[in-house]
């Protein structure tokens, strides 16, 4: 799959507090709520626009803006941490809906335990916020649930992805567009993304482990 990177210095700096080993939560959740602006302003770069006017103090003046409304999806628990971001640079009409999922350590299969989202997804513009794509097998199993709410526009942003993910998602859901801050080397044999940046929602909510 030939995701979307969002490279330069500002990203680069981001990534590289999420991956050092000495970043605290603190640090980790600021950081990837900046990368959650940065890389869902990069996924909606091309997305469908309509043109209006305002009136500035100065007078008229042409506008453009969404022709489609956004929903936010973070995948639980780590997507939470790029929503803040994502919404601040979003319009206000921005919608949020929720995917609470847990991968099984054995098989490395998701488990969904929650599922909130809003309705009338068809029009609009459905961005899944995701912090690893490993397996792929998380990403793939929210998209099936989006497109099982009738969204017909889905883009997925992720901070990290392996090969191995974005191979399972080019076979899955090829027609998804896929942004992310990078594209490491493999996974080993736990399933974890090499070299990566560890369990991601342990070290942004400073759990045992992270």
């Amino acid at each position: 799959m030939d995701a979307r990177v969002i490279d330069g210095p500002l990203v680069g700096a981001h990534l590289a507090a999420l991956r050092d080993e000495g970043s605290s939560a603190g640090v980790m959740r600021r950081h990837a709520s900046s990368l959650g602006a940065a890389l869902v302003a990069g996924a909606l770069e091309d997305a469908a626009a309509e043109t209006g006017q305002v009136v500035s103090p100065m007078g008229p003046a042409a506008v453009s803006r969404f022709a489609r409304r956004i929903t936010l999806v973070p995948i639980l628990r780590a997507g939470l941490g790029l929503l803040d971001g994502a919404l601040g640079v979003l319009p206000d009409d921005t919608r949020v809906g929720f995917l609470g999922m847990v991968r099984n350590e054995e098989t490395l299969a998701p488990d969904i335990h929650m599922e909130r989202l809003p309705a009338d997804l068809d029009d609009d513009e459905v961005v899944i916020l995701e912090m690893m794509i490993a397996t792929g097998g998380s990403s793939s199993a929210a998209i099936d649930v989006i497109r099982a709410a009738r969204a017909r526009s889905i883009h997925l942003c992720g901070v990290l992805a392996a090969p191995e993910g974005l191979a399972r998602l080019e076979a899955d859901h090829p027609d998804v567009r896929v942004t992310v801050a990078a594209v490491d080397e493999r996974l080993d044999e736990r399933g974890f993304i090499i070299p990566g940046l560890g369990d991601s929602g342990d070290r942004l909510y400073g759990l045992p482990g992270g």
